[in-house]
């Protein structure tokens, strides 16, 4: 990525070369890979550096829109402050009932917008859902016919789904904020072994 610089200002965004007119000279796209940066800076081209230091997550935090600025011969692409997500679900007021902003028949203290905790609570119970599904079978049968019971380690495999899906559920209710919610769910690699916070729920071995 390049930009144009005239007298100093930021005048144009190149998101590809391409060939260009500057003052009164045609440009072939050419010269961005083959002109040295002096050579480009000499006729207000300069290659665009990133700095991302403000740059968050965007599954926790919303970002601000780019910006662009011109400095000591050097021009940055950066962001301002980005802002956590909401982690607690968002509720409705009384004044913006008031205002007639709520769906009718909305009371105050109904959800708004669920918040990060809820949605990932749910994708949780989904997980474990999806991984108890397989054996529900032997459940359901165990029911039905009065001489069978389910296996030992089919059991002791739906508990321990049950068990730290609850777990995984509580770390996140009772994370303070949302860069608490982010530190669970960010792996770190202890001798070459990755692990989170939050954990994982167990499979069932084969």
């Amino acid at each position: 990525m390049y930009a144009i610089v005239e007298d100093n200002e930021i005048t144009k965004i190149i998101t590809n070369p391409k060939s260009m007119v500057i003052g009164d000279v045609r440009y072939p796209a050419k010269i961005f890979s083959v002109w040295s940066a002096s050579e480009l800076n000499a006729i207000g081209i300069y290659e665009v550096v990133t700095d991302s230091s403000n740059f968050k997550d965007e599954k926790w935090y919303i970002n601000t829109n780019e910006s662009y600025a011109f400095a000591n011969d050097q021009v940055t692409r950066s962001w301002g402050t980005a802002t956590p997500k909401a982690h607690a679900d968002t509720l409705w007021t009384q004044d913006e009932i008031n205002d007639g902003d709520a769906p009718e028949g909305t009371s105050p203290g109904d959800v708004k917008t669920r918040g990060l905790k809820y949605n990932l609570i749910q994708t949780i119970k989904q997980q474990a859902s999806g991984l108890l599904a397989p054996t529900d079978w032997y459940v359901v049968k165990a029911t039905e016919v009065s001489d069978y019971s389910v296996p030992s380690n089919i059991s002791t495999f739906r508990a321990s789904v049950r068990t730290k899906s609850n777990e995984m559920e509580t770390q996140i209710t009772n994370a303070s904020d949302t860069p608490a919610l982010e530190t669970l769910y960010t792996y770190t690699t202890t001798d070459g072994v990755q692990s989170r916070p939050l954990g994982e729920l167990p499979t069932l071995e084969s």
